[in-house]
This record gives C-alpha cells, structure tokens and sequence, in this order.
C-alpha cells in the first residue's frame, strides 16, 4: 500500500499524525490479536496500546522489504507472550468473544452444541505453550504464511512448520481425550438411567 509507505516515512521524520493514521489502519488487527491470545477485553486493549507504543518508538528498526503488518503483529505477539508468561493462569471462557459461525437464525440446539464446541476449541488453544498459540493464531486466523510468522518470531520457516505440526498434534490429543472424556460421561449417564 503505497500510502502505508508515505506514513511510516512521515511518522520516521517525527509526523505523529502519519503515525496515527498507522495505528488508525491496523488498531482492528492488533486488537484481535491481542483478544485471540489474551482472552480479555480489557487486556488485550492494555496490550494493543502497548504494542503500538513499542511500534512507535522502534518504527526506526522497521525493514522496509518487509510486510508493515507482519512487523507489527510479531510486536503485538511477543508482548502477548509475554502478558501470557507473566500470569500463568486459565483463561475465563465467559469473555471469550462470539465465534463468526453463530448465527440468529440456528435453531436452539445448534447454537448449544456450537458454543460447546467454540468453547472446547478455547479450551484446548488455552492448552497450549504461548508460542505455539501464537503462531497457531498468526497462522489460521491471520493467513500469514510459514515465512511471515518466522519474520514475526523470529524463527526459521522450518521451526515455524514444526511448531505448528506440534500445536496441531497438541490439539488433536487434547480433542481425543476431550471426546473420550464425553463418551465417558455419556456411558456412566446410560448405566445410571438404565
């Protein structure tokens, strides 16, 4: 985007305007980001101003041949990171937001059994290690390719393939012991009625 690129020169030369429009532009992504890996509201609006203020006062350490809003993300993300390292604890489902497919129009049922699956789905991304989480995010919410979120973290592309490969192993562990677990229940329920 050619007036991305006037910005970031402006907000270089000290033009805290440019840099408003910067933040006006992708304050919607990094919020998400931060809410997708925070689980919070309040939080994750802590963090995306946290993240900007970083952006800003590294914009000097920008590379140009890269995509603006991979740098600004992989910011986004490490602090979210961090945020996630320094509190240690479980995410409450209750401020999770509402998943796309939810629809009006389901019927009550559908729209039981789909928050029991958006809520598993949370539960198992809760699961995993924060950097598996991220690049989990970066990957299926934000389409960034294996070489952007290597940018992003850091990483090499093939490390970015194998943490992702674990978080999908992770995931699908955590699902089979999930559906056992109902499958379980379910039984027991049977026996107790039968």
């Amino acid at each position: 985007m050619e007036e991305e690129k006037v910005w970031i020169q402006r907000a270089l030369a000290g033009d805290q305007e440019a840099f408003t429009c910067l933040v006006k532009a992708y304050q919607t992504a990094v919020y998400n980001l931060a809410y997708r890996m925070l689980g919070n509201a309040a939080e994750a609006e802590d963090a995306a101003q946290e993240a900007f203020l970083k952006a800003y006062t590294r914009l000097n350490t920008y590379d140009s041949e890269r995509k603006f809003s991979s740098w600004l993300l992989a910011i986004a993300s490490h602090h979210c990171i961090d945020r996630l390292r320094q509190r240690r604890f479980a995410l409450s489902l209750d401020e999770l937001p509402p998943w796309r497919w939810l629809s009006s129009s389901s019927r009550p049922e559908e729209i039981v059994i789909r928050r029991q699956e958006r809520d598993g789905v949370h539960q198992l991304l809760d699961q995993l290690p924060p950097h598996y989480r991220a690049a989990v995010i970066l990957h299926y919410w934000y389409d960034l390719s294996y070489q952007e979120i290597a940018e992003a973290t850091e990483t090499t592309e093939s490390a970015v393939k194998s943490t992702l490969y674990r978080a999908r192993r992770m995931l699908a562990q955590g699902t089979l012991a999930h559906q056992s677990r109902q499958a379980m229940t379910l039984a027991q329920r049977t026996v107790a009625e039968g």
